[in-house]
């Protein structure tokens, strides 16, 4: 088939209340990850990697760090029609900021319109993955799908959270229910439910009549409250299975159709760990297929002396006579003699000074850990000093923490 005209609307808005303290200064995509990434800079990638271009990337909670990663490490340029944009709520409908997902992209269909595409991508910001979106396409077109959802295979006790789909044999979705206390299994196998990613291609035409539909009534304007439930008896809705997606050079040992909501403390920080080991669930150093973000001005990392075991290290660090195991350090810190960090995160222009302790600790960017001090070690003495996640991570808030 001709490849068809596709504009993206990346929704970057969402709070990522669930992630406090990592959110109390920024939106969840804006969340870094990885040593050197943010969040955001996965769905980007997948669209860019994908050769999708146009890219608006709709903002609200508190988007001056998203806007300023975005600014930095977005520039696509030179054409007319690459470009990664952000859009603010611009308040067409009345002075309101975005009512919902849907409304969202409602009130900025001008910007649909002057592009003119085929077809539009609808994505969140705020998942880690890698996804070919061209096999998408591909279904949707050969399904003559009116919208597609993409969807996962998820164990029945963790679907409860998700939008949940039944579809027949043909991917053709005959139900679609938001986060129900009881998920229906899939008919194929009766331990998982097939969930939605909160990822999705409409047609043009199908998303602009039920959108202004949509806003003409009081609902939740939600794609997955509203939009996707409501169209599924009314036009040809699919359900495209992620598992079935694949890019250049997988590694045969990472897992397959891997994708993750990390919306949690937890989720977050096993979602880091996962980019560990000699055979990572998720692994990055895939050139076929690179999560760009933004270049750093500084040197190569330094490690002189010390112990550095199953780590990743970021840009202009400097580990000095210290240990790091199993562990993921950002760009720009500094790690003193004598200081030991495990299973533990530490953020960009982070010290951790002389013999102090890092367990299972997330430093936000910007700290300086005492000489001495130790974390992750006393679970008493860690509650009446850090905010301890109920997964038992210790998070620093962004820098810099004060230490009791």
């Amino acid at each position: 088939m001709a490849s068809p005209r596709v504009l993206a609307f990346i929704l970057a808005g969402g709070r990522g209340e669930r992630l406090d303290p990592l959110t109390r200064d920024r939106g969840k995509p804006a969340v870094p990850f990885g040593g050197k990434y943010r969040v955001v800079d996965f769905v980007l990638s997948n669209f860019v990697n994908s050769g999708i271009y146009a890219i608006y990337v709709l903002v609200q909670y508190k988007a001056q760090s998203l806007i300023e990663h975005l600014r930095n490490a977005w520039r696509l340029g030179g054409m007319p029609d690459h470009f990664v944009i952000v859009v603010p709520p611009q308040m067409r409908r009345g002075e309101i900021w975005y009512q919902g997902t849907a409304d969202a992209v409602f009130q900025n269909l001008n910007l649909m319109r002057d592009f003119r595409p085929d077809i539009v991508a609808i994505f969140g910001a705020d998942h880690v993955y890698r996804m070919d979106l061209g096999q998408m396409l591909e279904f949707h077109h050969t399904h003559g799908a009116g919208a597609t959802v993409a969807a996962l295979p998820m164990a029945l006790e963790l679907a409860s959270g998700f939008g949940i789909i039944a579809a027949d044999d043909g991917g053709r979705i005959q139900r679609f229910e938001e986060k129900p206390p009881r998920p229906t299994p899939m008919a194929s196998n009766p331990e998982q439910a097939l969930v939605s990613m909160g990822n999705y291609l409409f047609t043009r035409d199908v998303l602009l009549e039920t959108l202004t539909e949509d806003a003409r009534r009081s609902t939740d304007h939600d794609f997955g409250r509203t939009i996707i439930p409501e169209l599924v008896p009314h036009a040809p809705v699919y359900a495209y299975n992620f598992q079935h997606n694949s890019i250049p050079d997988q590694k045969p040992y990472e897992e397959a159709g891997y994708w993750r909501d990390i919306g949690t403390i937890g989720a977050y920080w096993e979602a880091n760990m996962d980019l560990l080991g000699r055979t990572p669930r998720l692994d990055l150093a895939n050139p076929r297929w690179p999560i760009l973000t933004a270049s750093f001005p500084g040197p190569s990392a330094r490690v002189i002396d010390g112990e550095l075991v199953d780590s990743l290290v970021g840009e202009g660090s400097r580990i000095e006579g210290a240990t790091v195991r199993h562990s993921i350090i950002g760009r720009a810190v500094h790690v003193q003699p004598g200081a030991v960090i495990e299973d533990s995160l530490v953020m960009d222009h982070t010290i951790v000074e002389s013999e102090a302790r890092l367990r299972r600790v997330i430093a936000d960017r910007y700290n300086v850990v005492p000489k001495g001090t130790r974390i992750g070690l006393d679970a008493a003495d860690d509650r009446r000093r850090f905010h301890v996640d109920p997964s038992g991570i210790i998070v620093l808030p962004r820098g810099p923490t004060r230490f009791l």
